[in-house]
């Protein structure tokens, strides 16, 4: 069978978004990696890097639940200019201070505290709004799409960060990140007004009672509920990213420009991956493929983290990569299909804790392990750790092994 035009595609708002994102997200990851490299350049304490992770995972925490509400109650493109906006002054801002020789890494985090207080409002609103722009029928294709994005940023992003940092320095990719906002914010005016269903939580206002609201609908959703438990267990026990400057440098003995290509390779499975979901029309057995997907994500966590050679790290890291892209889609478009327009930004920003929370409360603990025990054997017992939490999870919640992708949906969506 040849390649076709994936479906997502064939909406014209919906392509707009996905090449701003394509371009957007290659800055931003850029700028997640250099500043791994940045704080192993100002300390060679693991637990450092983990800090990354608190400075994240508290505005996520406090600001979360309120962004998924703002998100129903107000216009999501109108947001989505704010948040973008802010995320391009921080860019800015790293680059300045590194520029002048200002910067501490006390500096890193607070402007990373900041950024995260940006996306913990950009996150609701962007997911909510891809329901909008394409059908039902084509919404899972439209997050392996949106998968592919990233993937492909994700790629690009580390690889030439390498670069960029060997010879022209650090500053300079924060200034690349800051004008790559700009992608996101064309797309956003050439899309037009996107139409949006309105919540209660609009005619209450943001509201202690919208939030409740919210948090109340995925406790009584037990699918969307497991999927997102798992989805915090897995990337807690497997978060080794902020460990890579270490294992680089101290495990594999490589420089900043083969740092950039393992820092890559995750994105590298991811996209692959990503391009034969794109290509599948439909999806079965979604539950057990999830579930199998993560349990191979632990497994090759495992091996990067015995891994004495870089082309074998390289090649786990690209298989973990694979698998995350899976458990991704699916997890994504179960949520979205299953959720009500008008709760849909309410739902994303408590995913958000769950899947933020996971990545960055697990660098602390990897930081903590690492700094006490070493860094392979911090990335190896969480590899573990997100097996056995796969098993658990399982076994609680049985009917996520039994989803199989036609269950009846919720909800439905307009598109151009």
């Amino acid at each position: 069978m040849g390649l076709h035009l994936p479906p997502a595609l064939r909406h014209r708002r919906f392509t707009l978004l996905w090449l701003g994102l394509l371009v957007s997200v290659a800055g931003s990851q850029m700028q997640v990696w250099a500043l791994f490299w940045h704080i192993r350049t100002l300390t060679d304490q693991p637990i450092a890097l983990g800090g990354i992770g608190a400075a994240r995972i508290v505005p996520v925490v406090v600001f979360s639940l309120i962004g998924g509400a703002i998100a129903d109650s107000f216009n999501r493109r109108r947001i989505l200019y704010l948040t973008q906006s802010a995320m391009a002054l921080v860019a800015v801002g790293l680059g300045l201070l590194t520029q002048f020789e200002h910067i501490t890494i006390w500096h890193i985090y607070l402007l990373t505290a900041i950024q995260a207080v940006a996306i913990a409002f950009d996150l609701p609103a962007r997911q909510a709004l891809v329901p909008n722009l394409v059908p039902t029928e084509d919404l899972p294709n439209a997050f392996s799409m949106t998968s592919i994005a990233f993937q492909t940023g994700a790629i690009l992003g580390p690889a030439v960060s390498g670069f960029v940092i060997a010879y022209g320095g650090l500053q300079v990719v924060y200034y690349i990140n800051a004008v790559t906002y700009l992608a996101v914010i064309l797309a956003l005016v050439m899309m037009g007004d996107i139409p949006q269903r309105v919540s209660r939580a609009r005619r209450q206002g943001l509201s202690l009672e919208a939030i409740r609201e919210g948090v109340s609908f995925i406790i009584h959703q037990p699918i969307i509920l497991s999927s997102m438990v798992l989805d915090f267990v897995a990337t807690f026990f497997a978060s080794a990213n902020t460990l890579m400057p270490i294992v680089a440098v101290d495990v594999l003995h490589v420089g900043v420009v083969q740092y950039g290509w393992l820092s890559a390779a995750q994105s590298v499975g991811a996209v692959l991956a990503a391009l034969i979901v794109s290509q599948i029309n439909e999806l079965r057995r979604q539950g057990a493929l999830f579930l199998g997907s993560v349990i191979v994500f632990g497994i090759a966590t495992v091996v990067f983290g015995l891994s004495p050679w870089f082309m074998l790290a390289w090649i786990a890291l690209a298989v973990t990569g694979a698998a995350d892209s899976v458990s991704t889609i699916i997890r994504n478009t179960i949520r979205q299909l299953q959720t009500p327009d008008e709760i849909r930004g309410r739902m994303t920003s408590v995913n958000q804790i769950f899947f933020q929370g996971g990545p960055q409360l697990g660098e602390i603990e990897a930081g903590v392990v690492a700094q006490i025990f070493g860094a392979p054997i911090a990335i190896v017992t969480g590899g573990i750790g997100s097996i056995v939490g796969v098993l658990l999870i399982a076994r609680k919640w049985p009917m996520l092994r039994a989803y199989n992708g036609d269950e009846p949906v919720m909800a439905g969506a307009s598109a151009d």
